[in-house]
């Protein structure tokens, strides 16, 4: 481990041991169980599979003066009937190519239907000498996406737009500095550190955002990966609408490549008290692939092994719709289109409100689209080879 990581573990000692004089909010450990069985359909390429993801978060927040400090600690248990990862990523912890190793597998190689990793998803201390100032060092969440399924302009480990079970953005190695210059506007400045097989890189980038009228607009700049990127995004309204986009350019091997998202959502109130929420984004990508013959070199690419891509088409959109059929049942339906190579993932859902703390929620998943594999193309479509995938998740939190 390295030695910075023992130093923040003694800091976090040490803040912990205040005792009288330790600040803590009112409930000072939170978290939340998750457990969501899986029945995977068979397909060209996996047989059918029935397996269960199952989560423990334990979350802690205490602050002594200007000084705080966050830890969040994670154990996720995978049993499988076959030796086969669930489709469209699901039960997968995501990861932020981490620099420090506060995270590992428990289960030995040799057991291939169980799988136990336990991960350090936030580990960070803070000083604030006055409210206007935040400084932050260690592994910490931070998101600069403006829109909310694809979001190629933030550059720190966005959500997979698929994915029912997630909850908690993955945490990410970094030392951060937040300044809030007024009420409606703050600066980020961020020095972030990565190990993946690509190698260790660094990321330094610095971010504005502000308030006009109706109008949450925010741009940033610097080295991403070593490679000199630039982004805007901008959030309001048109009438009852909302509008998100956001934009990123970047040069990499001294060509400019763009990347854009632009999106509408808009929930609509009857008189029975219900609510019918809906949304669509439209996305594109210049490092994205623009037809399957692409897509093996989209999977070997250096953009790809560090996590950068959500969907790997060039052009790919989203609809999502809910609407409530009472005061405890959500129903509800996620489409997203390759429009390249025309194959889509569809992902109707259910969700009911147990309680305070629980939630339930069942769906499926299923792909429509090229299945042909060839010897130029062995991965026909982006969609088309996933086979149907039903969950049920229960959420409890405490």
């Amino acid at each position: 481990m390295h030695g910075f990581v023992a130093a923040l573990i003694t800091v976090a000692c040490c803040l912990a041991s205040g005792g009288a004089t330790l600040h803590a909010k009112s409930s000072w450990l939170s978290g939340y169980v998750q457990a969501a069985p899986l029945f995977t359909g068979s397909t060209e390429l996996a047989p059918s599979n029935a397996s269960t993801f199952n989560r423990l978060r334990l979350s802690i927040d205490p602050d002594l003066g200007p000084f705080s400090i966050e830890i969040a600690y994670e154990h996720a248990v995978s049993f499988r009937q076959n030796d086969v990862t669930p489709g469209f990523g699901l039960g997968r912890v995501q990861g932020g190519a981490e620099w420090f190793e506060l995270q590992g597998t428990i289960t030995s190689p040799t057991r291939k239907h169980v799988v136990w990793v336990h991960r350090f998803d936030r580990l960070n201390v803070g000083w604030s000498p006055t409210e206007a100032v935040d400084l932050r060092v260690g592994r910490q969440t931070i998101s600069w996406g403006t829109t909310t399924f694809l979001s190629p302009a933030d550059p720190f480990v966005p959500f997979s737009p698929a994915d029912p079970f997630r909850l908690y953005r993955a945490g990410v190695d970094a030392v951060r500095i937040h300044v809030y210059p007024g009420p409606l506007s703050e600066i980020d400045l961020v020095l972030r550190l990565t190990d993946t097989d690509v190698g260790e890189e660094v990321t330094a980038l610095g971010r504005g955002l502000t308030t006009v009228k109706n109008w949450e607009l925010s741009g940033w700049g610097g080295t991403l990966y070593g490679d000199i990127a630039g982004a805007f995004g901008a959030a309001g309204g048109f009438g009852a609408w909302a509008v998100r986009t956001e934009a990123v350019i970047r040069e990499i091997d001294g060509t400019i490549v763009g990347r854009g998202t632009i999106g509408v959502d808009r929930a609509f109130f009857f008189a029975n008290g219900r609510t019918l929420s809906l949304g669509w984004e439209y996305q594109r990508d210049g490092l994205g692939a623009a037809s399957p013959e692409a897509y093996l070199d989209i999977l070997r690419s250096r953009e790809f092994r560090r996590g950068e891509f959500q969907v790997i088409g060039r052009d790919e959109t989203v609809f999502n719709g809910s609407y409530q059929l009472s005061a405890l049942w959500t129903a509800g339906s996620f489409v997203l289109w390759n429009l390249n190579d025309n194959s889509v993932l569809v992902a109707p859902n259910v969700a009911y409100n147990a309680g305070d703390n629980t939630s339930v929620t069942s769906g499926l998943f299923f792909g429509f689209g090229d299945t042909d594999i060839t010897e130029d193309r062995p991965l026909p479509s982006e969609y088309g080879l996933s086979g149907i995938t039903a969950h049920l998740a229960l959420n409890w939190f405490f």
